[in-house]
């Protein structure tokens, strides 16, 4: 049994349908990866994990608990977290803070410590812009802040929408090994990347969105030789 396991899924906005027939499974400690064209629905399931849509149709299921209508605050309480897209740290507050903000849910001195050092040992930088404000990071650190951040609550989901946009390619290979670190640890990552290629490289397994609908999905590495694939998001024409 998956940690996480979504069946049929159908989200719709104004009647219009963002999300048709969508399952999904994701393993503790595995990295999946959903991939697809802006519009291809990939926010919008993120955001029906977290309780902050719902679904029309179709079941969500997490550790074996329905939460498919659950409240938002309960399902963080369950153990998913979900750190959108935007890098939306606290600029004024030191990296510090930010951290421990993000084990509000938790806040027992002995975990709050053991997922510092945790944090740390996934994106070595922050540790050395410890007492520094947010505002003063790099778009690329605040990244990472923005990750360890959403680690911190001690999630057994960590849902991570866009991690490397707008990032400066120098830093993106820190951040996935700062994801990789996260999973190693037993924490699934359910990953939403425009950067395809990132994407396949770091995840386990990958689904392939399109117009709401899941229309391929497999082993991660699998996917990168795959026509569709290499054709409408890797920018390699068909032979």
């Amino acid at each position: 049994m998956s940690l996480l396991e979504i069946d049929d899924l159908a989200v719709a906005y104004d009647g219009m349908r963002a999300l048709q027939d969508v399952s999904l499974r994701a393993d503790a400690g595995s990295v999946v990866a959903l991939v697809g064209a802006n519009g291809a629905g990939k926010s919008t399931l993120l955001r029906a994990i977290s309780g902050l849509v719902r679904p029309a149709r179709g079941t969500i299921r997490f550790d074996d608990a329905d939460v498919t209508r659950m409240a938002a605050h309960t399902i963080v309480r369950r153990g998913i977290a979900h750190v959108p897209e935007g890098r939306r740290v606290f600029a004024s507050a030191t990296v510090r803070d930010n951290l421990l903000l993000g084990a509000y849910v938790d806040r027992d001195p002995v975990h709050r410590k053991e997922r510092l050092e945790a944090a740390f040992t996934a994106f070595p930088r922050l540790q050395e812009r410890l007492e520094q404000r947010a505002s003063t990071l790099s778009g690329g650190e605040q990244q990472m802040l923005a990750i360890a951040r959403g680690a911190m609550s001690g999630p057994r989901l960590l849902m991570l929408d866009e991690p490397s946009l707008g990032i400066a390619p120098i830093l993106i290979p820190q951040i996935y090994a700062g994801i990789a670190a996260i999973a190693a640890s037993g924490t699934a990552v359910l990953l939403v990347e425009q950067n395809v290629r990132e994407a396949l490289r770091a995840a386990d397994v990958a689904y392939v969105l399109q117009t709401g609908r899941v229309v391929l999905h497999g082993p991660a590495r699998d996917l990168i030789g795959d026509p569709l694939v290499q054709e409408a998001f890797l920018g390699i024409g068909a032979a």
